[in-house]
């Protein structure tokens, strides 16, 4: 099981990135994918979540109008398209798959993408 987090970088403030999260070793397509945020010497905070087919998704309220999650199926890829970048945004960025069956919870993280937004 395998989720590699890329696309990160320096942006400015205002400017715009987009993250790419490619899975590989599990059914891709069978499990919910989330991404999160930590900032130094802050904890992990949610930041999207996407259905397993793409046809729903939701946001932290702080994202909300600036970030867009969305998925690829067939190249086992979830995508973050950010907005309107503001310093506050610098952390390192990480997808995660869920999946429940029977009670019993899976989950696979990847290792984290740098965002730093500076001037």
């Amino acid at each position: 099981v395998q989720l590699v987090e890329s696309g990160g970088g320096l942006v400015q403030p205002g400017g715009s990135l987009r993250l790419s999260c490619s899975a590989s070793g599990f059914a891709f397509s069978s499990y919910v994918m989330r991404w999160y945020r930590q900032a130094p010497g802050k904890e992990r905070e949610f930041v999207a979540h996407i259905s397993s087919t793409g046809d729903s998704t939701n946001y932290a309220d702080s994202m909300k109008g600036r970030f867009t999650i969305s998925r690829d199926n067939a190249k086992n890829t979830v995508y973050l398209q950010m907005f309107s970048l503001k310093p506050e945004d610098t952390a390192v960025y990480y997808c995660k798959a869920r999946r429940v069956v029977s009670g019993i919870v899976y989950d696979y993280w990847g290792q984290g993408t740098q965002v730093t937004v500076s001037s």
